[in-house]
C-alpha cells in the first residue's frame, strides 16, 4: 500500500497543479538523489516527490490478530501501520517558477489533509491503482530544524532546492494471507477454585 499511497499523492497534487495552469503530468515520483544526474532528463522541470523515511506506529501494535466471520476464528498477521516521510522537492526551470509550484503544494494539502476512498477520485494511471477498493491516511506538514534538512539534501548528494516535508499518517500493510481457522469460542466452562491468602 505504499507505492499506491504515495502514487495517488502524486496524481492529486499534479492534477491540483493542472488545474493551477502549471503544466500537465509536472509532479514525478522518482528518487530526489539523481536530481542533478545529466542523463535524468525526465526530472528537470518538474517536481519530485521521494520517500525520505518509514517508521511504524507502535501505538496500533496491539490490535487483535483474529476476526470471527460466519462463526470461524480467521488468524491473521498483524497488520503494519507506517507513518512515512515524503518530500516535494521543486526541479522547475528557475526559481520563481520552482517556488510558485511550491506555494501550489503547500495550498493543496493546506486544504486537503485527510486522503479516503470517498474524498478522493482515483485518476486514471494506467490500472496501477485498480485494485484498491479502500484507504485512509493523513498528511501533515513537518517541519525539519535546518540541520536535519541539511542532512537530508547531504545524504541525497545533492544541492538543495526549494521542498516541503510531509509526514503521512498511517498507512496499514496487510497481505490477505490466513494463519489458520478455528471455531469460534462462544462459552468457557470449568470450575472456578477460590484462592485463600
Amino acid at each position: 500500500m505504499l507505492y499506491e499511497v504515495l502514487e495517488i499523492l502524486k496524481n492529486q497534487s499534479a492534477k491540483f497543479l493542472e488545474d493551477k495552469g502549471e503544466g500537465t503530468d509536472l509532479v514525478l515520483l522518482a528518487n530526489g538523489a539523481l536530481m542533478d544526474d545529466p542523463n535524468q532528463n525526465a526530472l528537470q522541470d518538474k517536481i519530485l516527490l521521494s520517500l525520505l523515511n518509514i517508521e511504524e506506529e507502535i501505538v496500533l501494535k496491539n490490535k487483535p490478530n483474529t476476526r470471527v466471520e460466519n462463526g470461524i476464528t480467521k488468524y491473521k498477521n498483524k497488520a503494519v501501520h507506517l507513518n512515512t516521510y515524503v518530500m516535494f522537492a521543486a526541479n522547475r526551470n528557475g526559481y520563481d517558477k520552482s517556488l510558485l509550484a511550491l506555494s501550489y503544494i503547500l495550498q493543496f494539502f493546506q486544504g486537503k489533509k485527510v486522503f479516503t476512498q470517498t474524498n478522493t477520485p482515483l485518476l486514471a494511471d494506467g490500472g496501477k491503482l485498480d485494485h484498491i477498493s479502500e484507504f485512509h491516511f493523513t498528511v501533515q506538514l513537518y517541519t525539519p530544524s535546518f540541520e536535519q534538512l541539511n542532512y537530508v539534501w547531504g545524504m541525497m548528494g545533492g544541492k538543495s532546492r526549494p521542498c516541503a516535508l510531509y509526514k503521512l499518517s498511517i498507512i496499514k500493510v496487510e497481505r490477505n494471507v490466513l494463519k489458520g481457522t478455528g471455531p469460534a469460542i462462544t462459552e468457557i466452562n470449568g470450575e472456578l477454585n477460590h484462592i485463600l491468602s
